[in-house]
């Protein structure tokens, strides 16, 4: 609205980036990969035991889950977003 648009321009604006960001960021979080770290990451040995450790299947799972949940989400926001905009004709 700060650019002059209508306000169901500025709403349709606002859910195809919001539903972007979120449909990235679901893609991001489902190709995690097996590795986590362990405890205290912040030293970085050059010599020594690594400081990661192999991920648990809930950890797996839980990512798993949440990158479709963001995914889904984010697609609903899309569509959400060419219903209310005003340029498209839908029907």
């Amino acid at each position: 609205m700060l650019a002059g648009s209508a306000a169901d321009r500025s709403t349709s604006l606002g859910l195809y980036i919001v539903g972007s960001i979120l449909l990235v960021g679901g893609f991001f979080m489902g190709n995690r990969g097996p590795l986590r770290l362990r405890g205290d990451a912040s030293i970085v040995p050059l010599l020594g035991p690594r400081l990661v450790r192999k991920a648990t299947l809930e950890e797996r799972e839980e990512a798993i889950n949440t990158s479709a949940v963001f995914v889904s989400v984010g697609f609903m926001l899309i569509l959400i977003g060419v219903v209310a905009d005003s340029r498209f004709e839908l029907w």
